[in-house]
């Protein structure tokens, strides 16, 4: 197609611009990517594990005990009735010592625990004096042989913050592991993603969620690869910070039981039985209220998504690589549609119901295989990339109506024209074999016309013949080619093509006699003379397109076909008829036409000779000369010159016919019928 590198640098130029915007995580698309896909939330039905519950210090909890902090004494208490279950993860800080029997009661509750994880935080800032055996104590906790490990280019790297709020020594020492509870709000506040491990102090320390899977799956975390770990016979991909997508839940689906519901013995201890447990805070001004795509929840919510995640095997796993084939084939298939297809409203539709099919197949694979493929770059690249190809069409298009509309609009007619301006691809310019049907029209005498007349008024004259005779070409769906001098050249079935193009002309050949005959009542009004013209019309098959220079062209047809019209045309004189046609374009009529046969002539160009006819119009008097005529020329044909010559006066006589004169003249002449041997002047 012509111009398809300006489609061809729309596109690399858009799949380029989108593929950077989502490779550098570039503001505010990421953030609007990340809002357009947390739809996917809302698309699955699925439910929280229920080997996990959620101990929440509640508003019901603080109106009974006060305000946070609580004595130790009551968290010891409730802490006791968790004995049963497989692991508590410790939701809190306890960085501050207070009396010592009721820090060595909170201990000995924890540490009365079957497994516990307690939780630190860490921070950019801190005023925290950390003792070395308290870093001993946690450190206890970490992961350094993953930090020692020679790691390849792309493998995470995990976040690290030199400061952390630390539990007590006595508080840490009561718990099994430690476990951050830190994480990372994405670019427009909320949080997605909960972290794999964090670095502090130059070691690797799962957070909070991890740590709980390691004891109860009684599992170590080794490395899978450059970007994925495994834990307990389980992997886990993380993204390039070494954090992994939450699938959230429901709120109201989550398992949360109120802490003074366990501390007034309303929830049995063998409730817990078997389960992870998360003790955290909720009341407001007291616990820690995030910002999800889910909504606000509390902050122990988090670590609950990721247990109940990989519990269930509902991990997300991104897959950023689809993403980038999406931004690069969608604008493709758009790239397709616009070459191939030419209405813009089916363009449109295909490129939404592509969209919508691919946005199908997306979020399939995320309800059943868990896979999150971003949806946003690639429809704005699909947008971006289908405007910009709509644009280049529209220009080009608008191009290509100005170039018609200066190249036929005087030659076709205004239904033609729209229809060629609408259907651009019917417009063949570099040419091709078409057949069409050709008519010559041509003034008799002309140059003794003249030297009759001024210049003035031989254009005036010429002016006005023109006009009708190529309305009535136009009116009829033919092409005017050309002005020769006093001749009209024009044909059919081209550009557009005109089924019965035959007809066509031959209608156009009887309506401008028609029309002549109208103008020279108007030319005697003006004291003008009358003219006379012949017709020629033939049917065949030509070469058509533009042609001329590359600075000058014109959309015009050549070919032997052209050249027998034009020689037929000049026979109308020689036989005295005003239309004459040939046996190609009577073949190809599918109307009744009236018209009667003439002889066959041999012209320079064609090998065979060519039967001609008369077109006549149709009216009772032609119809009865027709018939009188045709009996004279079959008589002819069989050789009784007698009983032709007859009937030949009599059509002479009687209907002023000049074509018996013809035959009635070869006749005298000696001449039998059959071809005449055109001698060219």
């Amino acid at each position: 197609m012509k111009n398809i590198w300006l489609y061809g640098l729309a596109y690399f130029f858009v799949i380029s611009l989108i593929s950077f915007l989502y490779i550098d995580k570039s503001e505010p698309w990421t953030s609007f990517s990340s809002r357009f896909n947390d739809v996917n939330f809302k698309l699955q039905k699925k439910k929280p594990s229920p080997n996990i519950v959620f101990v929440a210090i509640d508003e019901q909890s603080v109106n009974k005990f006060g305000r946070w902090p609580w004595n130790r004494t009551i968290l010891a208490k409730g802490i006791q009735k968790l004995q049963q279950a497989d692991v508590v993860l410790l939701d809190m800080i306890f960085s501050e010592k207070t009396q010592a029997a009721k820090d060595e009661a909170l201990a000995n509750a924890i540490s009365g625990l079957h497994n516990s994880v307690c939780g630190f935080f860490l921070r950019n800032n801190s005023t925290q004096q950390l003792s070395d055996a308290l870093l001993d104590v946690i450190s206890d906790s970490a992961l350094d042989y993953l930090h020692s490990e020679v790691l390849t280019y792309n493998s995470p790297a995990f976040l690290a913050s030199k400061y952390a709020e630390l539990n007590t020594l006595l508080i840490s020492n009561a718990c099994t592991l430690s476990g951050t509870f830190s994480t990372v709000m994405h670019s427009d506040y909320l949080i997605r993603s909960y972290p794999v491990a964090l670095y502090f102090n130059d070691l690797l320390y799962p957070s909070l969620a991890v740590q709980g899977l390691r004891l109860k799956l009684n599992s170590d975390v080794k490395r899978a690869g450059a970007n994925s770990v495994i834990l307990g016979g389980k992997k886990i991909i993380m993204n390039p910070e070494g954090f992994v997508r939450l699938n959230f839940y429901k709120k109201e689906d989550y398992n949360i039981v109120s802490f003074l519901d366990l501390i007034e013995n309303k929830i049995p201890p063998e409730y817990f039985a078997g389960k992870m447990v998360i003790l955290g805070i909720t009341e407001v001004g007291a616990g820690d209220i995030v910002s999800t795509p889910i909504g606000s929840i509390p902050g122990p919510l988090l670590h609950y998504t990721f247990l109940s995640n990989f519990l269930q095997n509902k991990l997300i796993i991104d897959k950023p690589n689809w993403t980038l084939f999406l931004i690069i084939f969608l604008p493709f298939l758009s790239l397709v549609l616009v070459l191939k297809c030419k209405k813009n409203a089916l363009r449109i539709a295909s490129n939404i119901s592509l969209y919508f099919l691919a946005y199908i197949i997306v979020k399939y694979l995320f309800i059943s295989k868990m896979l999150y493929i971003d949806l946003f770059f690639p429809l704005l690249s699909m947008m971006l990339a289908a405007v910009s190809f709509e644009l280049i069409a529209f220009s080009l298009q608008q191009k290509n109506e100005k170039f018609v509309k200066n190249a036929f609009s005087s030659y076709l007619s205004a239904d033609l024209l729209q229809q060629l301006i609408e259907n651009p691809q019917l417009l063949s310019l570099g040419g091709e074999k078409k057949q069409v049907s050709v008519l010559f029209s041509d003034i008799r005498s002309f140059t003794t016309l003249c030297e009759t007349m001024s210049a003035e008024k031989l254009v005036l004259v010429l002016n006005e013949y023109f006009t009708p005779m190529t309305n009535v070409i136009l009116k009829n769906e033919g092409m005017v080619d050309k002005y020769i001098g006093d001749a009209i050249m024009a044909f059919y079935n081209a550009p557009l093509n005109i089924p019965n193009h035959a007809d066509k002309a031959c209608q156009s050949a009887l309506e401008m006699r028609i029309a002549l005959s109208e103008l020279n009542k108007d030319f005697a009004s003006k004291n003008l003379q009358a003219i006379q013209i012949g017709i020629g019309i033939n049917t065949d098959e030509v070469v058509v397109g533009n042609m001329g220079s590359q600075v000058r062209f014109n959309y015009t047809i050549i070919g032997d076909g052209v050249n027998l019209a034009s020689r037929v045309e000049s026979l109308t004189k020689y036989y005295g008829v005003g239309i004459i046609i040939t046996e190609f374009t009577v073949a190809t009529l599918q109307e009744d036409f009236l018209y009667r046969k003439i002889e066959k002539v041999s012209v320079k160009g064609k090998k065979e000779p060519v039967l001609l006819y008369e077109l006549m119009q149709d009216n009772p008097q032609n119809r009865e000369l027709k018939e009188v005529y045709e009996r004279a020329l079959s008589y002819y044909i069989k050789g009784d010159s007698a009983a032709a010559k007859k009937m030949f006066d009599f059509t002479a006589q009687n209907y002023n016919d000049t074509l018996s004169r013809y035959f009635i003249n070869n006749i005298n002449k000696g001449k039998f019928y059959g071809i005449n041997i055109m001698q060219e002047k």
